[in-house]
């Protein structure tokens, strides 16, 4: 069975739980480890945070038990610490963005996300630009309300994340939108049923995409 660790570089245990469920959820013959970031924020919401995470994502390394594990999913939006583990490790990292925006672009499908971090917009950009859809991008729909009090309430969360999907699909023209964050990974689970229109999301699109990566890797290696 293929072992993926999980990283969310958030420092909130109980999201770590959250996605777990959720990405073990996803595939069948898949165990998920789990680790959470020991400093930072409980919720990334803006560059800072987002450059802190990545340091923190670094530093698990330091104790992470990867005796046994086949791939590495750090599951946040903004992928923070994506390049640095790729150098320093021998098994596949895979960010929840770099894969949900894959899963979005297939077929060249234009795609929005939708997110309730607007001051990560332009970081959002960049990461589409680095993983090669920036022209497929066409838009990206933040929520108005303060993301912490939008997390605090599920249903307010899911009804605002609806909102900006019904935006960006009747208003932009996107064919699919991603739904930008880790700790949206329930309310995408929600949305994914109310729209004909697909919503990515990005915990199960990683699971996918780290599985894929750890079966494709040479023996030995």
């Amino acid at each position: 069975m293929t072992r993926l660790l999980l990283i969310n570089p958030n420092t909130d245990a109980a999201t770590t739980a959250r996605m777990a469920e959720i990405a073990r959820g996803a595939i069948a013959g898949v165990t998920i480890e789990t680790a959470t970031a020991r400093s930072g924020a409980r919720l990334i919401t803006n560059p800072a945070q987002l450059a802190a995470a990545a340091l923190a994502v670094d530093a698990l390394l330091d104790d992470a038990a990867l005796d046994g594990i086949d791939g590495v999913i750090i599951a946040a939006f903004g992928d923070p610490g994506l390049a640095e583990l790729r150098r320093r490790l021998s098994i596949p990292v895979t960010g929840i963005a770099e894969a949900a925006m894959a899963k979005a672009a297939e077929g060249d499908r234009r795609f929005s996300v939708a997110t309730t971090t607007p001051e990560l917009a332009d970081g959002i950009r960049a990461a589409a630009d680095a993983y090669g859809h920036r022209k497929l991008l066409i838009s990206i729909r933040a929520t108005i309300e303060d993301p912490a009090a939008l997390m605090a309430d599920e249903r307010r969360l899911v009804e605002a994340l609806a909102a900006a999907c019904d935006s960006a699909l009747r208003v932009d023209g996107a064919q699919a939108v991603v739904i930008g964050g880790g700790p949206l990974a329930q309310a995408a689970r929600v949305l994914r049923d109310r729209f004909a229109e697909p919503i990515i999301e990005p915990l199960p699109a990683a699971v996918g995409l780290a599985l894929l990566r750890a079966q494709s890797r040479p023996l030995g290696r």
